[in-house]
This record gives structure tokens, C-alpha cells and sequence, in this order.
């Protein structure tokens, strides 16, 4: 039996910034792909970049605190903060600065996309760290990961997006506490909403090949949610005690490879700690920003 365990505020933080090293790691070595194919048994040389994926999940972690996730510290962050230049899509840049030029988050959000809200997967990206920030509680991970996603992505695909990464990395924190491996699938399936995310976190498990899996689910290649999720869900369980084996099969697939890697090296992280991710791999990806130094 799963032994019970108490959370304090400074476990929380540790899980949820191991997990975002898993993240920024995975989105730094990924986005290295799109430059030249990557072998993870001879990675590129240092510095690797990090995208929009770490610097979001950077804003993330900063307002993690106890209670409700805090959306207007979130949007504040994200609307200060985002560089344009590190690979934001279109509709996100546009987002983004009319959240920084006082743009209430909620309008900005059902805006975008002619009105319909964003599908894309840029909710997913980042929720690691927050479901590993609510380890052992898959129901108050996604409460908290809508929360989350609802800061940028108002359509019902790219908030179960966040939900189903938020309660992956909680569920994955969890069984590194309790030292039970957990089966990802069906418990993110249990609490993601119905549509196509939850869908396709159903098809993968009948799946046992990467290719495959990347094949009938999605690599990522449109950006939405619906197309990289259960895919990045799919490969986070299968590797789960394996963060080499996770980044390599997301690089495999190719598709949106920095989000892929991002999602899925977030929870594995969660899983395994900061001692599953190659040391090699965590000095060679570029610093975290400068202005995230005080939450360290």
C-alpha cells in the first residue's frame, strides 16, 4: 500500500523546482534539434538556449505559494517578463504585451484566436511544476492546473492541456515520495475533461512502440494540445524512471520537440528527482533568467 506523507511549503518548492529542471533541460536540449538533429549520446556543445517554455514555467514557479494559484501574479509575470525572441507563437506575443500594457487577463485570453481562446498546447508546456507543487492530490492538481491554463488558453482543449500535465507531474511526485511507480495514464485520464486530450490519453494505452504512440497521437507537429499532450503523457510513463530514455524518444519523434521534451521532462523529473537528469545535460543548459535569481 501507497504509505501517506504531509507536504510541507519547502518539500512543495523542491518537487516543483526539480520538476522545472527536468523542463527547462528538456526544452533547452529539444529546442537544440531544430538547429541540428540531436544525438542524446553525444549531445551538442553548451550553452543550450532555453524557449517560451522554460521562461513561462519560470513565471509558474515564482508565484507558487499555499492556497489557490494566484492567476493576476501569473499574467503579471508572464506579461513583464516574456521575450518575444525565444520563440513565442503570433497570437502569444500579441497576448502577452496587451496583458503588459494593462489588458485584464481574462479579456486578453478570450480574445485571442477570433474570439474562440487558444487551443495550443502553451498551457501544457509549463504545468509541470505546479502538479509536482501538489503531489499526492490529483484532484487539487487539476482544479489548480485550469486555474493555471486559463491565465492564456480559454478554450476547453488547451485548459485540458494544463489539467492533464499538472495532474501527470502530481502523480509522478507522488509515487517518488511513496516509492510506488505509478501507471500515468489512466489516473490523468480520470481527472482530464472529456475531449480530445482525454481521448488520446485513452488511445495510448493500449500502445507499447514510441513510434507508433508518436504516430497515432500526435508529435506536436500543430501545436496544439489535443496533438502533443497525450503523446508527451504517453512517453513521461512509459520512461518514467528513465529521463535520458524520455528526452531521446521525444527527439525521435520530432514534431514540436522542445514542448515535447519540456512536458514530458518536467514529469519525469517530478518522478525522479534532479538526480535523474544528467549532470552534463543541467550545466550545459543556459542559466535560468536573471530575474528568477531571487527564487532560487
Amino acid at each position: 500500500m501507497p504509505m501517506s506523507f504531509t507536504l510541507f511549503p519547502d518539500t512543495r518548492k523542491a518537487l516543483a523546482r526539480e520538476s522545472l529542471a527536468g523542463l527547462s533541460v528538456g526544452d533547452a536540449l529539444g529546442a537544440q534539434h531544430f538547429v541540428s538533429p540531436v544525438d542524446p549520446n553525444a549531445p551538442p556543445p553548451a550553452p543550450w538556449p532555453w524557449t517560451d517554455d522554460t521562461e513561462e514555467a519560470c513565471c509558474l514557479v515564482a508565484v507558487l505559494a499555499e492556497g489557490d494559484f494566484d492567476r493576476d501574479a501569473f499574467a503579471d509575470l508572464l506579461g513583464r517578463h516574456h521575450d518575444p525572441y525565444r520563440g513565442y507563437g503570433p497570437g502569444a506575443v500579441v497576448m502577452l504585451r496587451e496583458i503588459r500594457e494593462g489588458l485584464p487577463w481574462p479579456i486578453a485570453a478570450a480574445a485571442a484566436f477570433d474570439g474562440q481562446g487558444s487551443a495550443g498546447n502553451g498551457a501544457a508546456m509549463r504545468a509541470a511544476p505546479l502538479g509536482a507543487w501538489h503531489a499526492g492530490s490529483p484532484a487539487r492538481a487539476a482544479a489548480q492546473g485550469a486555474r493555471a491554463a486559463e491565465v492564456t488558453h480559454a478554450h476547453a482543449e488547451g485548459i485540458a492541456g494544463g489539467v492533464a500535465v499538472t495532474v501527470a507531474a502530481a502523480v509522478a511526485a507522488a509515487g517518488r515520495l511513496d516509492g510506488v511507480r505509478p501507471a500515468l495514464l489512466g489516473a490523468v485520464a480520470a481527472h482530464t475533461p472529456d475531449g480530445p486530450v482525454r481521448d488520446g490519453l485513452l488511445a495510448g494505452a493500449r500502445l507499447t512502440d514510441p513510434g507508433l504512440a508518436a504516430y497515432e497521437l500526435g508529435n506536436g507537429t500543430r501545436a496544439m494540445a489535443r496533438d502533443t499532450v497525450p503523446f508527451a503523457i504517453w512517453v513521461a510513463d512509459r520512461f518514467l524512471g528513465d529521463y535520458p530514455g524520455a528526452i531521446a524518444a521525444c527527439l525521435r519523434a520530432g514534431g514540436d520537440v522542445d514542448t515535447t521534451c519540456a512536458i514530458a521532462g518536467g514529469i519525469v523529473a517530478a518522478y525522479t528527482g534532479i538526480d535523474g537528469i544528467p549532470a552534463s545535460w543541467l550545466a550545459a543548459r543556459e542559466q535560468l533568467p536573471g530575474w528568477f535569481a531571487p527564487h532560487k
